[in-house]
């Protein structure tokens, strides 16, 4: 299996929904490891959990600071831990925007409820008392505002006609014990994924003036409607196991530059020559503002002038 991500996971109590993605990590398909227990509360049990299993954590209680001076030393101890992903497991507290603007889309949280539903506190009471058939629980990305990020799954729970808040909650924890490491894990994958790396190339490459997709040499290609290709997504092809985005550069001067700077980023794909380079979007690093812009560079070699034209006018403004 290819590198596996790295992802720390942030607590305040009992470390039982911790626990459920250690123990996944520890299967050997799972593509997450856990490199980080962190706590507001010195004396969380999950923090010795995850000690007894080997995996080291961190506590700084948040008495007597600012939120922000205390998110401060969080975000320090997770850094250190080189730390790729949050994964937020019944950490009790309210996170400032600028912490979660930190880590854009890459902390995610499990809520006991079918969001956008009953946000916030007390959600299997509330299910209860408004009559709803199920109850539940969600996993999502975690945004400045509570509860409200894009979702990647969820699990329905049929409320019975005796439960209490307490018998509903026990069920749903089994319900996200099961979800939150299956979601952890195709969501810190998805970067490694073919179709999914596919995808935000096509998504940047057809918002370029005139841009089409074939298929050529059962790559994805894009090119000028009626015209030169600028560049393919290259997956496995001829067995090298790798996904990258093939663009036109300035020459072999050019190619040569960027292998010597990122040899394992860059490399010269074959059977394209040397106005061609191959970049590696399967890293679980890419800089998509970055392929954005060699993208639109590629274009612009092979676009009419009446295209560029459109475009230089456009950036003017």
């Amino acid at each position: 299996m290819d590198r596996k991500a790295r992802v720390a996971v942030m607590l305040s109590g009992s470390g039982t929904t911790m626990s459920s993605l250690l123990f996944q990590s520890r299967l050997p398909d799972c593509p997450y490891e856990i490199v980080l227990v962190a706590s507001n509360v010195r004396e969380a049990r999950g923090l010795k959990i995850a000690a007894a299993e080997d995996i080291p954590t961190f506590a700084h209680p948040h008495g007597g600071l600012e939120r922000e001076a205390h998110e401060v030393i969080m975000h320090e101890a997770l850094k250190r831990a080189d730390a790729e992903y949050i994964a937020l497991a019944g950490y009790m507290r309210v996170l400032t925007a600028s912490f979660v603007a930190k880590w854009a889309g890459r902390m995610v949280n499990t809520h006991p409820s079918l969001l956008p539903k009953f946000k916030g506190l007390h959600t299997h009471e509330r299910a209860i008392e408004a009559g709803e058939s199920h109850g539940g629980c969600s996993v999502h990305i975690v945004v400045p505002e509570l509860d409200a990020g894009p979702l990647l799954g969820q699990v329905p729970v049929r409320i019975l006609p005796d439960d209490t808040p307490e018998t509903l909650q026990a069920r749903v924890q089994m319900a996200e014990y099961q979800l939150y490491p299956r979601c952890l894990g195709d969501y810190v994958s998805r970067e490694r994924d073919p179709a999914w790396l596919t995808r935000r190339v096509r998504e940047r490459a057809l918002a370029l003036p005139e841009a089409e997709e074939t298929s050529s040499h059962g790559m994805p290609c894009f090119g000028i409607a009626k015209g030169k290709k600028f560049a393919y997504v290259s997956i496995d092809h001829h067995g090298d196991g790798r996904t990258a985005l093939l663009i036109k550069i300035d020459g072999p001067d050019e190619q040569a530059q960027l292998i010597d700077l990122d040899p394992d980023r860059y490399y010269r794909p074959a059977y394209f020559g040397d106005g061609w380079i191959g970049i590696r979007l399967d890293l679980g690093d890419t800089d998509w503002e970055g392929i954005a812009d060699w993208l639109q560079r590629s274009w612009r070699s092979v676009a009419p002038k009446r295209l560029t034209a459109l475009l230089d006018l456009a950036d003017e403004f």
